[in-house]
């Protein structure tokens, strides 16, 4: 039993060090991020920063030793020597508060820094592929990741930049206040100061160890609970349909309360964090009296005056204090610590597996593999290409005939072995239009994604001869989706506005899809408002502005994912009728039966791994 016991503490010892270890890993792995090189202006800053607490320091031994000058001038009835301190005094005080000021404000241009820095740095990696796809759908491990971008790395740069200073100046004041107490009261002042100060601290340190456990894990919480109430106000509308109020006041309530538990969990482990600094603060305002009390009984000072033992009484009992406070402001900043800790373990994950993802984005295939039909004529004849996740090696001829290539292809949902299909063989040419068809949840979005490469892990080779977005192959996807911004904005969605776009061709497509009325009613193209497009826009009128900005790129394919769905027969027939005259090929998703006729052959899938490719003929569509 006891060597069981022995080697569980053992084995809990290895995960605290691998634990530190890691934290130690990932804090100087942010800090590079923060201090990117030696004159960096952060770097520049806070070093102006460090010097100003130095500079600190010295004032406030200066402003600590004022009360024994006064004293030694009031004992003595010294009326030119009390003015001459008064004025000092003044001098000081007025320093003080312009230094601490300046620190404050140097700490929090720092924070505002490193906070756009790191934040920069995950925009980097979150938004490039599909990383933020994948890190919302598809990483199971990976919560909340909006709220370690935003909440967490404030929260991180906030409370670093306000204690760092404060950290590394720490021993190199220490030691001074341990010199002047040394002269003061000899060996027992500093002696009795470290020992009270290594006792606390490793009380300390088993009390932070859940209080850093806890706090991960009311982010986790924060984040369901805000998630929660940010579905509400997405979706309001369909749960007032659905008078669903009751149902979803009861979820609302189960992740506050798991919220509320463990912020009461975590609260009753910072009670005993907090009591054991408040004891050591009390407990260090009397320690110094008592140390400078042993060499006072024991007569060292008996030849001083009245004034002058007074004096060093008061200077002794500044020294001793301050080295307290010193000792157990670091103390104070175990919960800061603590927090910095859990924060950069959340923001550290976040990043460890955004990297996995823009790796897995990188291997999927050489990007330079992949031209416009355009570009591909303007390429020399005689090169070739190796397609998209194959080795086999393209002629330059085809990509003007073929847009995919799609051999031997199965795919399974990523979290699991099902198989959606298998043993696929299609080719996807320009002006042959396919409509996928099949029970809902046979795997026709599946296939999407798949050609989208928004989904890896299948067998099976897909050649593309495309890009995927405005050049190559557009994705309207089943919801719409529109960003912040101007009605053109969203119109020429993804791309950015670089010049004045053709108002005669939006125009035109606008009053195709029948969204006049919107221009008017956002007030006009370019009319600058804080719109919240889905509040403003139906969602009919926002399936047709997706085809909008479908013809305003006029890309060689498009992929519809149920894109009429919302609309009537007569939109739908607009639609697609002028994307044929837009010579834009069509991969469509749907279960109208009218949709047949905008097609030429229907793909449908079993929901078993088994599919049937057939041609669309007149006669289906009478």
């Amino acid at each position: 039993m006891i060597s069981h016991l022995n080697s569980n503490s053992g084995r809990n010892r290895f995960i605290d060090n691998v634990t530190v270890m890691k934290f130690i890993k990932r804090l100087f792995f942010l800090l590079k991020l923060m201090f990117p090189s030696v004159c960096s202006p952060t770097s520049l800053l806070f070093l102006l920063l460090l010097c100003t607490s130095l500079l600190e320091q010295v004032v406030i031994y200066q402003i600590g030793i004022i009360p024994s000058k006064f004293y030694k001038t009031l004992s003595e009835k010294d009326n030119i020597g009390f003015q001459h301190e008064l004025i000092m005094a003044s001098i000081l005080i007025v320093s003080i508060a312009f230094i601490h000021s300046t620190m404050l404000y140097m700490a929090s241009i720092l924070y505002i820094r490193w906070r756009e820095l790191i934040t920069r740095f995950l925009h980097n990696l979150y938004f490039k592929g599909t990383a933020f796809y994948n890190v919302n759908i598809r990483d199971k491990c990976i919560d909340n990741p909006d709220q370690r971008i935003t909440q967490d790395v404030d929260k991180m740069c906030n409370t670093l930049s306000q204690i760092i200073a404060v950290l590394l100046i720490s021993p190199f004041t220490i030691g001074y206040y341990i010199y002047q107490a040394w002269t003061s009261t000899g060996y027992i002042g500093p002696l009795s100061v470290f020992i009270f100060f290594l006792i606390m601290t490793t009380i300390n340190r088993f009390l932070m160890s859940p209080v850093i456990r806890y706090f991960v894990k009311q982010e986790k919480k924060e984040g369901d609970f805000r998630y929660k109430h940010m579905q509400i106000r997405s979706h309001a509308e369909a749960v007032a349909f659905y008078r669903a109020g009751n149902i979803e006041w009861s979820k609302a309530n189960h992740k506050m309360d798991e919220l509320i538990t463990t912020q009461h969990r975590l609260m009753n482990r910072k009670y005993a964090l907090n009591f054991s600094i408040q004891l050591a603060d009390y407990i260090g305002s009397i320690l110094s009296y008592v140390a400078i009390a042993v060499p006072i009984f024991a007569g060292k000072y008996d030849a001083l005056s009245n004034a002058d033992l007074s004096a060093l009484i008061s200077k002794n009992a500044f020294v001793s204090i301050y080295l307290i406070s010193c000792f157990t402001k670091l103390i104070d900043m175990s919960i800061s610590v603590s927090d910095i800790a859990g924060a950069a373990h959340r923001i550290c994950q976040l990043i460890e597996s955004l990297n996995e993802y823009t790796f897995e984005d990188d291997s999927y295939g050489p990007k330079e593999s992949v031209y416009t039909v355009d570009e591909a004529q303007a390429v020399n004849s005689t090169s070739t290409l190796i397609s998209a996740n194959t080795n086999s090696v393209v002629s330059i001829e085809e990509i003007t005939t073929v847009g995919y290539r799609i051999k031997d292809l199965m795919y399974c949902l990523p979290t699991t072995d099902e198989v959606m299909l298998k043993g696929l063989d299609l080719t996807i040419s320009p002006k042959i239009n396919i409509l996928i068809t099949g029970e809902s949840g046979c795997g026709k979005s599946s296939l999407l994604r798949v050609l989208g490469q928004l989904w890896t892990n299948y067998s099976g080779s897909v050649e593309r001869f495309v890009p995927i977005g405005p050049n190559g192959m557009f994705y309207l996807p089943q919801k719409p989706y529109f960003t912040n911004g101007t009605l053109r904005e969203q119109i020429v969605f993804p791309a950015k506005i670089k010049k004045p776009s053709q108002d005669q061709d939006i125009n035109h497509y606008l009053e195709c899809a029948d969204l006049t009325a919107v221009v008017g009613r956002v007030g006009g193209l370019d009319t600058s408002q804080d719109i919240n497009w889905f509040d403003v826009l139906s969602p009919g009128e926002m399936q047709r502005l997706s085809f909008v900005r479908l013809f305003y790129h006029k890309p060689h394919f498009a992929a519809l994912d149920e894109a009429t769905s919302q609309i009537g027969l007569q939109a739908e027939s607009t639609m697609y009728n002028l994307c044929r005259e837009l010579g834009i090929t069509v991969l469509s998703v749907g279960h109208r039966e009218s949709l047949k006729q905008y097609h030429d052959c229907q793909l449908h899938l079993d929901g078993k791994g088994g599919w049937t490719l057939t041609d669309i003929k007149p006669t289906e569509l009478g």
